[in-house]
């Protein structure tokens, strides 16, 4: 049955942190040919981010009298009017911690024959431990206890791998429910935390789980066991993106094998993206396991067919509710 058009009776603050934002440049390209000359088909300025495009695609998603998603982060004040400009067309409430200096400019080569993005992405600002501690005393005042609150990307340059564990620690103090979505490093050691700061939710890709387990999944059942360690552990919900195939999403109780239609590409940028802001919505509502599933796929899907930082409007995004295909999967012992 496709998901209903109304919003449920209550919905909890949502909040969006980003450490490391950026400006993303896309340059759409007839075919990307590496090592020659290539002429741009156009290109794109736009405010991005992981955390500013799941803010943006939960801003596209809400309906009228919901209160708006806050964004927060660590912003260069000299080209912060793009991400002004941004928040304000959308509704988002910036909270953002303006800091020196010029947030990254992050360069997309789309390949319209193919539909794949090549990234290239500067390291960013580097933050000094004043801007953290106003970052955290904007946390303070916005998270509250039901709130949920998504960290992304990556640790701007001269932040401690730790930065994140430490973030999501005074966040449970709070009784906010943390989701992180971040790779390498700073990844790793928020999982190696103690309870007290470990995330409610994660958002690794295959391959970031992989490196997470230290070795190559060779099959389905490789990916269901990692994903469910990391829940004995003390984590909720563990979702793996999986590109193409969709994604899996596994509690102690739950493995759910989520997979879309094949579909028509229209650019890949900001599809895990949108993926974590389809899981929040369907969180805020407290869900069940499947449809939590469906309403991620669907915001991907949706996603994935058009360019640019925003949603098709709910009917657009709900028409591809149903034709998600769900498998229950037995959980590992």
């Amino acid at each position: 049955m496709t998901a209903p058009l109304h919003a449920p009776l209550h919905i909890p603050a949502i909040l969006t942190v980003t450490l490391n934002p950026a400006i993303d440049h896309t340059v759409r390209l007839k075919e990307l040919i590496p090592g020659t000359v290539h002429r741009a088909l156009g290109s794109e300025w736009a405010a991005g981010g992981k955390g500013v495009n799941v803010a943006g695609c939960l801003a596209d998603w809400r309906l009228d009298g919901e209160p708006s998603v806050v964004a927060t982060g660590l912003l260069g004040e000299g080209n912060a009017p793009t991400f002004e400009a941004f928040f304000a067309a959308k509704g988002i409430a910036d909270r953002f911690v303006r800091i020196p200096g010029h947030t990254r400019t992050n360069i997309k080569l789309l390949d319209e024959a193919t539909g794949d993005t090549t990234d290239i992405n500067p390291a960013g600002l580097m933050p000094q431990s004043i801007h953290l501690e106003q970052l955290r005393a904007v946390l303070e005042a916005e998270a509250s206890a039901g709130s949920i609150v998504v960290l992304s990307g990556s640790l701007p340059p001269g932040l401690p791998h730790a930065t994140y564990r430490e973030i999501v620690r005074g966040l449970n103090r709070e009784g906010a429910r943390v989701i992180l979505d971040a790779g390498g490093r700073a990844f790793r050691d928020a999982l190696a935390a103690p309870a007290d700061a470990l995330p409610w939710a994660v958002k690794p890709n295959q391959y970031e789980l992989e490196q997470w387990a230290g070795e190559r999944f060779v099959d389905l059942g490789g990916m269901v066991r990692a994903a469910h360690r990391l829940c004995r552990q003390g984590i909720g919900l563990v979702v793996v993106s999986r590109g193409a195939e969709g994604a899996l999403f596994v509690s102690e109780r739950h493995v759910l094998l989520g997979r879309p239609p094949i579909l028509q590409v229209a650019s890949t940028v900001g599809a895990g993206d949108a993926l974590v802001a389809g899981m929040v919505a369907a969180l805020a509502e407290k869900a069940e396991p499947e449809r939590v599933a469906r309403m991620a796929l669907s915001f991907a899907a949706a996603k994935l067919a058009r360019r640019g930082p925003s949603l098709p409007d709910r009917a657009a995004v709900l028409s591809h509710f149903d034709t998600m295909t769900i498998e229950r999967l037995t959980p590992p012992v």
